[in-house]
């Protein structure tokens, strides 16, 4: 940003403009968005957008962050409760459920990072998402190793993320003739499979 708001109404401005940014490239794709598009849509001037942000990508910079940060946020956070609570079928199914969420919750706009922008402007983002959710994993899966078949923690966290985050994003974008729940029951068996647990 170039200017970093320190008053709510500048605050207020900023998070407008965001928004914007985000609607516009659902609306209008990633190859015709423009600080143009995005003011007008925010209902500011272009100067005023130029205050906070230099050009458009800038703001694509922060939307896009902000998608990956959101969904790495809420999978973490379901890692981190069922590494305290519970082990198992139970953590590994509110593992994947987590990732269907997070993943669910704003498709439109995934469908644009996954389809239309260059892989240089999204891969950094997404690998910070899978490293984060793989690690956290591989903790897991050591607190748990009794109960594991597989020799490397971290390569098995790493298959585990890669294998239920390509479940997620095909299920969420292709939207195929099969119901959440039923997809769900088939990622928490996949991985129970894989790490040796049983599903009944």
């Amino acid at each position: 940003m170039r200017k970093t708001p320190t008053q709510a109404r500048s605050r207020a401005t900023v998070e407008r403009i965001l928004e914007a940014g985000r609607q516009v490239l659902i609306d209008d794709g990633y190859e015709t968005f423009s600080t143009n598009r995005v003011a007008v849509a925010a209902g500011i001037s272009p100067g005023s957008l130029y205050q906070y942000f230099s050009d458009k990508a800038s703001i694509l910079d922060i939307v896009i962050s902000r998608y990956w940060e959101d969904v790495s946020e809420r999978t973490a956070a379901a890692l981190a409760l069922q590494a305290s609570s519970s082990t198992g079928t139970p953590a590994i199914r509110s593992v994947a459920d987590a990732l269907l969420a997070g993943l669910e919750q704003d498709p439109a706009l995934l469908r644009v990072l996954t389809e239309e922008l260059p892989a240089s402007r999204n891969r950094d983002r997404h690998a910070a998402l899978v490293n984060r959710v793989r690690d956290l994993t591989a903790a897991y899966l050591r607190a748990g190793s009794d109960a594991m078949t597989r020799p490397d923690p971290q390569i098995t966290a790493w298959v585990l993320v890669v294998a239920m985050e390509n479940v997620a994003l095909r299920w969420v974008l292709d939207r195929p003739p099969y119901p959440r729940e039923a997809v769900l029951e088939e990622m928490v068996a996949l991985t129970a499979g894989y790490l040796g647990h049983a599903t009944s």
